[in-house]
């Protein structure tokens, strides 16, 4: 019985992981849509009305921020859209891994740098997801060659 528990336990941090990095990208949507849906409820609106607006408005912000990313043609403005997906990941991953840090971790000043360490992890991972999408060379049309031999 302690075999099986100490596996499923295991299985269970595994996928706890595995999530937090598979989904840092959606962190800025998540907020946006929880602050949407917030202001929406105490304006009014219902929990109806503030979870359609909520789920709208984090909806929106990843579209309209995968297709800025994929639209531009500067490296500069894709650094600063994948930086504002990253930086509420990392805040994201920072209480994360605080949070568990503090299973088993009873020094604080510990639990900060596993905290920080955490944060840094899922904010570049974050980072990473979106940049992976740059292409490296200039935008032209595919197929032709500009020096035959």
């Amino acid at each position: 019985m302690l075999a099986i528990g100490l596996v499923l336990n295991t299985l269970g941090i595994g996928l706890f992981c595995w999530a937090i990095f598979a989904l840092a990208v959606y962190a800025l949507p998540f907020f946006v849509a929880l602050s949407i849906g917030m202001t929406a409820f105490q304006s009014g609106a219902g929990i109806i009305g503030a979870l359609l607006l909520g789920t709208g408005g984090g909806a929106l912000t990843l579209v309209l921020g995968q297709v800025a990313f994929a639209v531009t043609r500067s490296s500069a403005l894709r650094i600063a859209i994948a930086t504002a997906f990253a930086v509420p990941a990392a805040v994201a991953g920072y209480h994360v891994v605080f949070a568990l840090s503090q299973i088993g971790v009873p020094s604080l000043a510990w639990r900060e740098v596993f905290a920080c360490v955490g944060a840094v992890c899922i904010g570049v991972t974050s980072w990473t997801r979106l940049m992976v999408l740059a292409k490296t060379g200039p935008f032209g049309p595919a197929g032709l060659v500009e020096n035959p031999s």
